[in-house]
């Protein structure tokens, strides 16, 4: 491909804007939804970390001011979205949810702004390998994010918890920023790699989201409409067992009627024997 820094930059710049606000939804969703049930906190963290090295990597290489920034609203977003997590799932206190979200962002905070006056010096020398380090620690850190989320895809069957529109920026990020570097004098293959595992992991995350979510709805209908014939089964059961059990009362009290009227016929009858009885007596002794 040609050289083109116009379209580096606007690639470039696209890319930047995506990773920068790409949390958003997320934390939008979990807010809502007063829920994260789904969402791995371990992605979440592990971005926020991923931030700090990415930040160290930015600020020594002297990149514009976008490219620096954008590392320090990406992690902040991620520990937020992270500490959603915590109070939401996790079920801790409010207090001690907010207490861990400053705690963590003044350690990063403090990491990263350690690690460029470390670093520094050495760049100066002429030595790279710091820099480098943070450029492959940041790679690492961000596809090693993804794979608990797909532990929590597998264990629910389906992607629950995580914002599509989120990943779904996220993964156009990967694109525009890998677009620019092919504009590049020079490819960064570094670089390059963090933007394809990215793209590769988001595009599966979005890939399993149209395969599997469908078929969760399939199922939860289908399990509702067993219950609801279940329901609908034993309630006709019911029905018909009071049924039965009413007429089988009909005939109950039926027969023990039937048995007290024969008992009082008998007593008449038995009244009235011994009433004629004693006229019988007496007429035979007129007689005599």
């Amino acid at each position: 491909m040609p050289v083109n820094s116009v379209a580096e930059n606007v690639f470039g710049t696209i890319g930047t804007v995506c990773w920068s606000g790409q949390i958003i939804p997320q934390i939008w969703k979990s807010w809502k939804e007063k829920a994260t049930e789904g969402l791995s906190h371990w992605l979440m963290f592990i971005w926020g970390v991923a931030s700090a090295f990415l930040g160290v990597f930015a600020i020594v290489q002297n990149l514009n001011i976008p490219l620096i920034v954008q590392p320090q609203l990406f992690g902040f977003l991620s520990i937020v979205s992270w500490s959603q997590c915590l109070y939401y799932n996790q079920k801790r206190p409010l207090r001690q949810t907010m207490a861990i979200l400053m705690t963590t962002l003044v350690v990063l905070g403090g990491f990263e702004a350690g690690m460029v006056f470390a670093v520094r010096p050495a760049v100066k020398d002429g030595n790279e390998r710091p820099v480098q380090f943070f450029g492959v620690m940041t790679s690492i850190l961000l596809a090693m994010g993804l794979l608990p989320q797909f532990f929590e895809i597998f264990r629910f069957g389906e992607v629950k918890g995580i914002s599509l529109p989120f990943m779904s920026i996220d993964f156009l990020g990967g694109i525009f920023s890998l677009l620019s570097l092919v504009f590049k004098e020079k490819f960064d293959v570094l670089a390059g790699v963090a933007y394809s595992l990215v793209i590769l992991m988001d595009g599966a995350v979005l890939i399993l989201a149209a395969i599997l979510n469908p078929r969760a709805k399939r199922r939860r209908r289908r399990l509702a409409q067993t219950e609801t014939d279940h329901e609908s089964q034993t309630a006709n059961t019911a029905s018909a067992d009071n049924a039965d059990y009413h007429a089988a009362s009909i005939v109950d009290s039926g027969v023990s009627s039937t048995r007290i009227s024969t008992s009082e016929r008998g007593e008449i009858l038995h009244l009235e024997k011994r009433e004629t009885m004693p006229n019988r007596a007496t007429g035979e002794k007129e007689s005599e």
